[in-house]
């Protein structure tokens, strides 16, 4: 199955989650300044150029680590090395609860757990540097987060429904287990079901 980056190439890469981004908050009626639509974009374009989220350390970081460990480990560290480590937890948390909510559901760490974890990473990144321009950013991202959770799932129901019927598929369970409105409009969209919910003759 082809990823994310090879759908997408090179430049028009943040171009892509530009578009849909703008598209998918709009119609989930969620507001967010520039600089934090800014910063999603490119968070997104990172996670998806990598495709190295779950390997064993991409550019010398452990993103394969439990939450609770990172988060451990950002308490024993210096202001400057704790911003990176939570910002990182906050990246990794809001990434794998908005594109991996179907699978969190069943895990024995649910989506929840991202949440408050990712949450309280952001806010305290924004407490440790309240005078950098980033800091309303990451204040945002703390208060919106499980908002910009939702906008994330759509995103990559889109994209699982467009990459084709193994992902229609998984999205089609996952509505099924979740009766999620956001997934039923990507499959009424894909033409998958009808705006009542039902499957198509």
């Amino acid at each position: 199955m082809m990823s994310m980056s090879e759908l997408v190439t090179g430049s028009s890469l943040k171009e892509f989650f530009k578009s849909i981004l703008g598209e998918v908050i709009r119609r989930q009626r969620v507001v967010i300044a520039e600089m934090t639509e800014f910063y999603l974009v490119n968070l997104l374009s990172e996670f998806a150029a990598s495709d190295k989220l779950f390997s064993q350390e991409q550019e010398g970081r452990k993103d394969h680590e439990p939450l609770a460990v990172m988060y451990h480990r950002a308490l024993q560290q210096d202001r400057e090395e704790r911003i990176r480590t939570l910002r990182r937890l906050g990246d990794v948390s809001l990434y794998k609860a908005g594109f991996f909510a179907g699978a969190l559901q069943s895990s024995v760490v649910g989506p929840d757990y991202y949440i408050q974890m990712g949450g309280t990473a952001y806010g305290q990144v924004a407490d440790l540097s309240p005078g950098a321009g980033f800091a309303d950013v990451y204040r945002e991202l703390c208060s919106k987060f499980r908002a910009l959770v939702d906008v994330l799932e759509e995103i990559s129901a889109r994209g699982m429904v467009q990459g084709g019927p193994t992902g229609t598929l998984k999205v089609y369970e996952t509505w099924v287990r979740t009766g999620s409105n956001k997934l039923e409009r990507v499959l009424v969209d894909a033409g998958m079901l009808t705006p009542k919910g039902n499957l198509p003759n």
